[in-house]
């Protein structure tokens, strides 16, 4: 008889037989997976069949939302990441090569920004800003520098800018560009970008694929070709996504309809009653008529989701008074929860861009980002009162 510690081990690490079907995906929690031999072991390695060896290259929970994934947004393939920023790094360098050139969108979420200024600089990898909205210097920068990709929003991050995938992808495509998508503000539910031309879409599945503001992932979807090119990136650079968290995702999927839906009936009634209130100059939401995005949102989006931006005419110092009064809204960076959140994106999600740089992007100093939940509008109209009336009390 073996001895208790190893009797212990083996009694503890011994899976049960399951022979009927879940009804969710189970958490495989596990750092390895035995193989029946040294050859197997090899073989799952190198990818010459199928299996599970190390959770860093392949876990079954992860690989699951990554199908998961793929599937709502209509690629063929998916990966799945630690965080949003993990999937796009491993994208963008799947693609790009020093000596390179990025065009990218002006309105884009600062530590994007960042990584494209700061850190793919480094590795001499350029980076030039245009306005999506404008088609011909969209087509001029793509000439000019010969990227190999042009990186967009769907909505943008902080202004709500929609942008015209389906024509970005033309002209990037007449270029031999790719068209690269980040497409967490509108989720798979409102925006289908692989279906209007996209070539590799990203998410934070953090946020509304999620939903519920309880952990961190990523992921990225598109041909197999291409996600196979990602995918060494993703095994060598440790960017992970640990099962549990996986699991958590995968148990927000089968309410993202249900939950965008709400967003955004609750996001129309806020931003028209906001657009009419005393010390507000501008409310940005696609939904509403008068929103220059509201044409190509009409056409590209099954929802207009749940993010608004406003701006104060009191600047920053309104901003401050309208966020240190709310009741119900949270204020922190982040977004896409059932919770309603309110930030100023140019000392949160934006922190990282100048005075200079935040002009460029079309984010004013009194502008307000906000990610509406899922409460119930009166409440959060009241909040949004109070609010206001603090604003215009700090600047009168």
């Amino acid at each position: 008889m073996s001895g208790f510690s190893t009797r212990a081990i083996k009694a503890a690490t011994t899976a049960p037989k399951v022979d009927q079907i879940p009804s969710s995906v189970p958490i495989y929690q596990a750092a390895a997976f035995s193989t029946a031999d040294a050859a197997e072991l090899g073989d799952v390695l190198t990818g010459a069949i199928p299996g599970y060896a190390y959770s860093r290259i392949d876990n079954p929970t992860t690989a699951a939302l990554g199908d998961a994934v793929a599937a709502l947004e209509g690629a063929e393939a998916g990966l799945a990441f630690a965080t949003g920023m993990a999937a796009i790094h491993a994208t963008i360098v799947s693609v790009v090569r020093a000596g390179q050139t990025i065009v990218a969108t002006k309105a884009v979420y600062g530590t994007t920004r960042d990584l494209l200024v700061r850190i793919l600089s480094g590795l001499g990898i350029a980076t030039e800003f245009v306005d999506p909205r404008d088609p011909a210097a969209v087509d001029a920068a793509l000439a000019r520098t010969g990227a190999p990709i042009l990186y967009v929003e769907t909505i943008s991050n902080p202004t709500i800018v929609v942008s015209d995938l389906a024509a970005l992808a033309t002209v990037a495509h007449s270029h031999g560009a790719l068209l690269l998508v980040d497409n967490t503000f509108a989720s798979p539910y409102g925006c289908r970008p692989i279906e209007l031309g996209a070539d590799l879409v990203m998410h934070s599945a953090t946020k509304y694929i999620s939903g519920h503001g309880d952990v961190l992932a990523g992921a990225v979807v598109g041909s197999r070709d291409r996600i196979a090119a990602i995918r060494p990136i993703l095994i060598d650079v440790g960017g992970a996504l640990a099962p549990l968290a996986a699991f958590l995702v995968l148990r927000g999927l089968p309410t993202l309809a249900i939950r965008m839906e709400r967003h955004t009936q609750t996001a129309l009634e806020l931003a028209a009653w906001l657009a009419g209130q005393d010390g507000v100059e501008r409310v940005h939401y696609p939904g509403l008529p008068s929103d220059p995005s509201h044409e190509v949102a009409v056409r590209q989006l099954h929802v207009f989701g749940g993010m608004l931006a406003f701006e104060l005419t009191g600047g920053r110092e309104a901003g401050r008074a309208f966020l240190d009064a709310m009741m119900v809204a949270e204020r922190t960076a982040s977004l896409g929860a059932v919770r309603t959140i309110t930030t100023a994106p140019p000392s949160t999600t934006h922190r990282q861009l100048d005075a200079a740089a935040l002009r460029e992007a079309g984010i004013a100093p009194g502008l307000l980002r906000c990610s509406v939940g899922l409460e119930d509008v009166e409440d959060l109209r009241a909040d949004f009162e109070l609010g206001l009336a603090a604003a215009r009390a700090a600047t009168s």
